[in-house]
């Protein structure tokens, strides 16, 4: 293992990536074996740590080895299966991953070990990746924090300040691979449950167009706005991650029809040609320190060759009301059972959630998916003058745990407006989302830009 968390004021974002574990295995340097031994002395370390890094909840010592070496026999006998042979990644515990338990962030659920893999984590086995284990998340992911006080989750921090959130719902997704524990983790997005982690932790998070990337085997908790993503080191990271993952699944039929993903063209030496879109109005609905950064950004990729054209997004306030009685009454109908049967055993955020959800009528609903196919529209046509468009990641940098959090989680409508406030188009009409760090606040918290475009193949 390398420590791979830098020094904002000197060193920017460094991690260590794909390229560099391959490298490593292929120079004989490293063996995947020797890297699974020092995974799993990090994984006691963090454990002990005070306040403990609570990334992954569920980790084995003996099923980290068996891959390890498996891959190790494969790099010596010159046999590797993929670019994630031997790549450490981990798996939200959304997803049923053997031999752990599909709790879902919760108490009550999953009281017997799995015994088949989510597609997912099966895809990556098939690659050859080391499943170091499956990460925290925010209950049910029905926040955008990561909070969780729940005994056996407790609240995952932020590798750059262990007194801020890492965001949620994939919130030890984001910090496994900020911490350095891997390099790639696999998390799920409803409303920004990649890209608000991934732009906490100050890392890569790819949201991808919606039915990309098969969710078989994880709680269906929404059925039109979730889509499966990788959380890595780097953008290079991302796209591999995503070309191995975006394949035709037939038990998940939303993503059947799909073009093969390709890796061509990934590296273009400039942008030029590339045209920008950006709704200053909108772009500018975030803290100043966040705009300034961004801002910044947005000069950079010009200088790359890139042009910024200023479009509109109408209805964006119609679109974030929309969104919320969208996932909300979708998580609410699957989760009604639960919500009757295990209310008590429930965070108190969960149940508020919930709760709220009940108001919503048949009449929202169908009022909400038709202003989702308004929204489709008018992105048709804006995507008809633009290659993507630009938005900060996050209005705000990560927030800060609270001591009262520990003990009865939070609950703060204003903080998860403003997280998601530029997430929820893209998990609305479907369109894919990148979030790439970008800069630092002062206080050293990491700061992101998104990008989004009509679709990724």
């Amino acid at each position: 293992m390398w420590p791979t968390r830098p020094d904002y004021t000197t060193d920017g974002f460094s991690f260590r990536g794909i390229k560099d574990y391959l490298d490593c295995y292929r120079s004989g340097k490293l063996t995947p074996s020797q890297v699974a031994k020092n995974i799993i002395a990090v994984l006691e370390d963090c454990d002990k740590s005070t306040p403990p890094l609570r990334a992954i909840v569920q980790w084995d010592h003996e099923q980290i080895m068996l891959m390890a070496e498996a891959s190790t026999a494969r790099y010596r006998n010159k046999c590797t299966l993929s670019y994630l042979d031997g790549i450490p990644v981990c798996l939200k515990e959304e997803f049923k991953v053997v031999p752990y338990h599909h709790r879902v962030g919760t108490e009550y659920l999953g009281t017997e070990p799995e015994t088949e893999d989510a597609t997912v984590a099966k895809k990556l086995r098939e690659a050859g990746a080391i499943i170091i284990g499956v990460s925290n998340m925010h209950e049910l992911g029905t926040g955008t924090t990561g909070c969780n006080p729940n005994g056996c989750h407790k609240i995952p921090r932020n590798p750059y300040k262990p007194n801020h959130y890492t965001g949620g719902s994939s919130s030890g997704s984001a910090a496994a691979v900020a911490a350095g524990l891997c390099p790639v983790a696999v998390g799920t997005d409803g409303g920004g449950s990649v890209r608000i982690p991934a732009s906490f932790c100050g890392v890569v998070g790819l949201k991808g167009t919606f039915g990309r990337i098969s969710s078989h085997g994880s709680l269906p908790l929404s059925y039109s706005t979730v889509s499966v993503g990788p959380i890595c080191t780097s953008v290079a990271d991302a796209a591999i991650v995503y070309s191995i993952l975006a394949e035709p699944d037939p038990l998940y039929p939303y993503g059947l029809k799909q073009p093969k993903a390709t890796l061509s063209d990934m590296c273009a030496p400039d942008l030029k040609g590339l045209k920008l879109g950006v709704d200053w109005t909108f772009f500018k609905a975030c803290d100043a320190e966040v705009l300034s950064i961004c801002e910044k950004a947005v000069e950079y990729l010009q200088s790359l060759g890139a042009s910024v054209v200023e479009v509109f997004l109408p209805e964006m306030e119609e679109v974030q009301v929309a969104h919320a009685i969208c996932i909300l009454s979708e998580m609410r109908d699957f989760l009604q059972p639960d919500f009757n049967k295990h209310f008590q055993q429930m965070n108190l955020e969960t149940r508020a959630s919930l709760a709220l959800a009940c108001q919503f009528t048949a009449l929202d609903y169908i009022t909400a998916n038709r202003q989702r196919t308004r929204s489709m529209g008018f992105l048709r046509e804006i995507f008809t003058t633009v290659n993507c468009i630009l938005t900060p990641a996050a209005a705000s940098t990560a927030p800060r745990i609270h001591d009262s959090d520990l003990l009865a989680g939070c609950s703060d409508f204003s903080l998860t407006v403003r997280a998601m406030r530029f997430m929820q188009l893209g998990n609305f009409t479907g369109i894919p989302g990148l979030v790439v760090p970008v800069g630092y606040s002062a206080a050293g918290l990491p700061i992101s830009l998104q990008k989004a475009v009509s679709s990724i193949t």
